[in-house]
């Protein structure tokens, strides 16, 4: 009894428990075959109500709930919103499995952009229970669960529509089985004391004793600081010092009132963003994700359009598997190569955006389901590459609370973005095009992309080889000196 009330009281307690909700949580067997679900027989929509009626109402939804359910989280403390998330997804699956007509699809797309709103939740949790040196951690094991629950459900869903073992309504009754394992586990979350900032404790241990060994030995923390983070200017050192030195604030009171959270997000959003290397990283988050959501959403007509489901055997689940794999894979690789992101990072997210824009054409060019998938695989590759370094980069110099406030900044940027191209390109309301042109505007979306950020990244090349070239002139002329 001992030894499990020490685990309880554990960092690993809370972990185990999000990290279980988070599998269960995303495992979703009829998720690569939504499109022939929702067009065959047992919904029996058509290709245009769920492209131009259906689909966008997830954008638009996203969209306005995003920064209300981000304060909320903060102000509920994370676990309620968790458990709301959880039933907000046993809701879309329940309306998929029971209710059938283009406007119970609207609201179930509605529900579920409250399902993926509330993931700041399932991020944020862990913070407020774990102290500040597990962070790296539990962050990796977090986001490592949703990869593999993800890609157990591809498979899953792959082996029982090619097997024909259970049917998409089936499909649909185990898929609620695995969210209420979800359910209770959310239930079993302990309650978090604090968070980010509505509920703040007067002193926390972690940061008083790191508060007396800077006081005592600055040089330490600094060594700490450069050891920990890696080709991070002056300047970002010295702001991520001063956050975390107000992370845990005596003389604050333990609640505060909305007005002056909202003024210290917005202060706190325009001390980010005032630095040139934060803006130019934060753009491409901003531009490439909403390029590839809107691929991510549209794939499977796009797959249904070339190969028809009825006279095709579909492999969209084992794609979407392959894809994740490779996708963590090339996320994984980051760590492993020794470059400076700093330096050719910008060539890298123009290079590699115009390989995903090639890839885009391709699936669109060919004719062939084969090369669709291919392509897809390579896209969503590519994109998590990316994007890992990209996050990277931005995290390198903030603390805990600037990296929600930043990378939340960064969703909602694109966010407006995708809800504007979906708008234009792919409602009904406005141009509403076929799903051939729609993958074409996005190869060429993707292809802009990697033209502003090859230019910037000649442009950068050109400036540090004047630099070199400089440096090396006066060294020569102080060596010629006597």
């Amino acid at each position: 009894m001992e030894v499990l009330r020490l685990w309880k009281e554990s960092w690993q307690y809370p972990t185990s428990l999000l990290c279980i909700y988070g599998f269960f949580s995303t495992v979703k067997p009829l998720e690569p075959f939504l499109i022939p679900f929702l067009t065959g027989p047992d919904k029996n929509l058509t290709v245009e109500q769920v492209t131009s009626q259906v689909f966008p109402v997830w954008t638009y939804s996203y969209l306005a709930i995003l920064v209300p359910v981000f304060m909320l989280t903060d102000w509920l403390r994370y676990k309620p919103v968790i458990v709301f998330q959880c039933c907000a997804l046993f809701g879309t699956n329940g309306m998929l499995l029971w209710l059938r007509g283009v406007k119970v699809m609207q609201v179930m797309q509605f529900v579920y952009a409250m399902v993926t709103a509330c993931d700041v939740a399932y991020f944020s949790y862990i913070y407020s229970q774990v102290a500040w040196q597990h962070y790296l951690k539990v962050t990796s094991y977090c986001r490592s669960v949703q990869l593999l629950g993800f890609t157990v459900g591809s498979l899953l869903g792959q082996i029982l529509v090619s097997f024909s073992l259970l049917s998409y309504n089936n499909i649909l009754v185990l898929t609620l089985v695995l969210i209420s394992i979800a359910m209770v586990t959310a239930l079993l979350l302990p309650m978090p004391r604090t968070s980010m900032f509505f509920h703040q404790r007067g002193e926390s241990p972690e940061c008083v004793e790191r508060h007396e060994n800077a006081n005592e030995n600055p040089a330490n923390t600094e060594k700490t600081e450069s050891d920990k983070r890696v080709n991070i200017p002056q300047e970002i050192k010295e702001d991520s010092q001063e956050d975390h030195g107000r992370c845990w604030n005596p003389s604050k009171k333990e609640q505060r009132g909305c007005c002056l959270t909202l003024r210290e997000l917005w202060r706190d959003v325009v001390q980010c963003y005032s630095r040139k290397g934060m803006v130019l990283w934060s753009l491409w988050w901003m531009l490439s994700t909403c390029g590839y959501n809107q691929t991510v959403n549209y794939v499977q007509v796009l797959w249904d359009h070339t190969e028809p489901s009825n006279n095709f055997s579909l492999f969209n689940g084992a794609t979407e598997a392959l894809s994740n794999l490779f996708g963590a894979g090339a996320a994984y690789s980051v760590g492993c190569v020794d470059l400076d992101w700093s330096l050719c990072g910008e060539m890298a997210l123009g290079v590699l955006s115009a390989s995903g824009g090639t890839a885009l054409f391709a699936m669109v060019f060919s004719g062939n389901i084969w090369v669709c998938y291919t392509g897809y695989v390579v896209f969503k590759s590519l994109y998590m590459l990316l994007i890992t370094i990209t996050m990277f980069q931005i995290a390198a110099g903030l603390s805990t609370e600037r990296y929600a406030l930043v990378f939340g900044a960064n969703t909602f940027g694109a966010l407006v973005l995708q809800t504007v191209l979906t708008s234009v390109v792919v409602d009904s309301g406005g141009l509403g095009l076929d799903i051939v042109p729609q993958f074409i505007i996005y190869g060429s979306y993707f292809s802009v992309i990697a033209l502003l950020f090859i230019l910037r990244g000649l442009y950068m090349f050109y400036q540090r080889t004047k630099e070199n070239h400089r440096e090396a002139k006066r060294t020569d002329e102080n060596q010629g000196q006597p």
